[in-house]
This record gives structure tokens, sequence and C-alpha cells, in this order.
């Protein structure tokens, strides 16, 4: 089974090392096509969240949130392909924060062409998320290896 499960976080992982490896070489001096796409959906989740919340919401800069997802998804990979809890919890903020706003399905109606894909995409984010708390529910429901202690020798009369 620990050959199973290693090569199974291994295939997981590499969904976000590749993406993230991607990012990474097409980062440039803007954020690459990655900030391309992000700013005009970041531009209307802010116009909708300050719409709704009436408050101005500060300016975020897209090329750091473009490096931040970066680390998200690489540093979380690593850490998930060696079985480290924390590696499943950057993946899931990873997935929290940016799956809502790429995939909003919601802003279109569903005859549509970008709605079922968006859609699609957005559901297959929500099984990656359900995988990762699957993840950190087993790990924590093993127990912890406990060390045996040696019984104590009987002393000799």
């Amino acid at each position: 089974m620990g050959f199973a499960s290693f090569a199974g976080r291994v295939f997981f992982a590499s969904i976000f090392i590749l993406s993230a490896w991607q990012m990474f070489n097409e980062f440039g001096v803007d954020g690459g096509p990655a900030a391309k796409e992000l700013i005009p959906k970041l531009d209307l989740a802010k116009k909708h969240i300050s719409s709704q919340l009436h408050v101005n919401l500060p300016d975020i800069e897209v090329r750091q949130l473009v490096a931040t997802a970066i680390i998200l998804k690489g540093l979380g990979a690593i850490l998930f392909v060696f079985g480290h809890g924390f590696g499943a919890l950057l993946l899931f903020v990873y997935l929290l924060v940016s799956t809502p706003l790429l995939y909003d399905f919601y802003n279109y109606r569903p005859n549509e062409p970008q709605y079922s894909v968006l859609l699609g995409d957005f559901l297959q984010c929500v099984a990656q998320c359900g995988a990762l708390i699957f993840f950190v529910g087993m790990k924590n429901s093993m127990p912890k290896r406990q060390l045996r202690r040696k019984a104590p020798k009987q002393k000799a009369t």
C-alpha cells in the first residue's frame, strides 16, 4: 500500500507541479499569460464584492498574485508528494482562492458556450479539494507510530 499511496500522490501533485512550472517559465516581467487572463476576472470580482459590501477594495498587484499562486502550487505539491499535510493545506488554499475566480461560470447563462466549459473546470477543482480533504482526513485517522518500550529486564537473584 505504501508504494501505491506514493504513486497516487505523485500523479495527483503532477497537475500542480507542471502547472506551476509552466507559469514560472512564462512569468516574464508582467506575470505572463496567467496575469493577462486574471486581470479582467479579478476586476469583475472586485467590482462585485465592493458593490455587495459597499466598500472600496484596494488594488491588487496581479503579478504578485501569480507569483503567490506559483509558490502555493509548487511548494504545496512537492510537500504533498512526500505526505506532508501542510502541502495539502497549501494546495487547498490555492484551490479555495483561485477556483471561484478563474472558473466564473456564474457570470454566464447556461446556454452560452463558456458556461459548460467553466462549470466543468470548476467542478474538477471542487473534486480536487475533496481529494485533499480526504487525504488530510485519512492522514489524521491513522494512529501515530508509538515507540515501543523495551520490557525491563528481570534482575537475577
